[in-house]
């Protein structure tokens, strides 16, 4: 590391200004301090700083998402030589997910970062490193037949309409990866639902092999269109272990509980967050169960909703994002629960949308301000009612 340092210092004075690449001084900068922490001071306001900058920050998360990258990859490979009938073995079977959903995340992070990068040299700014977490985020959340082209111009969608225009990372009012997936459900909704997209059909560098016109319906969209209450699937250790149909990333709860444990004892995301999904996810799950019409997505027991689809994952991942979510203490309390109570109640009453937890996470980010507000002025006037009593 110290012959990198010395060797970032060396070119250094070619990217400040005056030097002969300073065009490209933001670029410089946004590798610089990806590299190394920043020694700088600030010349207004405080002077104090952790060491625990939005880059490590931005790091954790992206470190935390691994073993969700690396199950999906594995299973990817797995749903293909399982629903094609070719034969493999581990390595055979993680080698096709891995070429599968590589050029996915490089897509993502090339037109991502691409992006950010014009806006940064255009606006003489630091690069900001937001887009770390979303790069990743993006590929884990979509289905593996998603072609690359779609997920370009979705990714260019989201980062120039739902951050860029709001003001960069700690502006945007929607989170970014959860926008690009809206943007692929509306604009290409026969890319990203259907009974076409969930495993991979080609043969890769010789891995696997083609099967035309191979189909696999999640489980979720099994129970959205059986007629008979009791139409959803029995439970079964595949929803724990991810060993079944579904968005890249989002099928396995243990690799997302080992992602969650992470970001709890480093502290970037919040428990009370975390745990008001869950919560508010079981209650209206055990409403539905009680009271709910006589469809199979009301009577699902209401565990198997928290482990199906994207509700860990989501609730793991989307709804802590510190950016979007509530920031009161009490607001996270809220926030949380709505999101789980929107996500199930948008699975059940909407058949023709089994995944309810993008939406409903999407829609509470724009509530979040407006409950910090309510949490905020609250407490305000408890003070007044308090010191008004203290006086008399």
């Amino acid at each position: 590391m110290k012959a990198l340092r010395k060797y970032l210092d060396k070119i250094k004075p070619n990217f400040e200004k005056g030097g002969k690449l300073h065009a490209f001084h933001s670029v410089f900068d946004g590798f610089e301090t990806f590299l190394f922490v920043p020694n700088t001071t600030s010349k207004s306001g405080t002077h104090i700083h952790d060491v625990v900058d939005s880059k490590r920050i931005m790091s954790i998360v992206v470190i935390a998402l691994i073993p969700c990258m690396l199950f999906g990859m594995y299973n990817v490979g797995y749903q293909h030589f399982t629903h094609t009938g070719a034969i493999g073995g581990f390595w055979e079977m993680f080698g096709y997910g891995f070429l599968a959903v590589l050029p996915k995340i490089i897509v993502s992070y090339v037109v991502g970062l691409g992006i950010e990068f014009v806006v940064a040299q255009w606006k003489n700014e630091e690069i900001q490193e937001g887009f770390l977490v979303s790069g990743i985020l993006i590929p884990l959340i979509v289905p593996i037949g998603c072609p690359l082209w779609i997920i370009a111009v979705a990714t260019a969608f989201s980062v120039i309409f739902a951050k860029e225009v709001f003001g960069g990372t700690g502006m945007n009012v929607f989170n970014v990866a959860l926008v690009t997936r809206a943007f692929l459900f509306f604009a290409y909704p026969t890319m990203m639902s259907g009974d076409a997209v969930w495993v991979a059909k080609e043969s890769i560098l010789g891995i696997g092999k083609t099967v035309d016109g191979l189909t696999a319906a999640t489980t979720l969209g099994e129970a959205s269109t059986a007629l008979d209450a009791t139409g959803y699937a029995p439970f079964s250790w595949d929803m724990i272990t991810g060993l079944m149909p579904g968005s890249i990333g989002e099928t396995s709860v243990i690799a997302i509980l080992l992602g969650a444990a992470l970001l709890l004892i480093t502290g970037v995301a919040s428990w009370k967050i975390m745990f008001s999904v869950f919560f508010g996810g079981a209650f209206m799950g055990i409403i539905f169960n009680m009271f709910g019409p006589e469809t199979a997505m009301a009577h699902m027991p209401w565990w198997e909703h928290l482990v199906l689809g994207g509700f860990c994952f989501g609730a793991v991942f989307m709804a802590t994002d510190p950016v979007t979510a509530s920031r009161t203490e009490t607001g996270k309390y809220i926030y949380g629960f709505l999101i789980g109570v929107m996500a199930i109640v948008i699975r059940v009453l909407n058949p023709g949308y089994p995944e309810g937890m993008m939406l409903a996470i999407l829609l509470m980010n724009i509530f979040a301000p407006l409950i910090d507000y309510y949490v905020v002025q609250s407490n305000i006037t408890r003070r007044e009612k308090r010191a008004i009593k203290s006086n008399n």
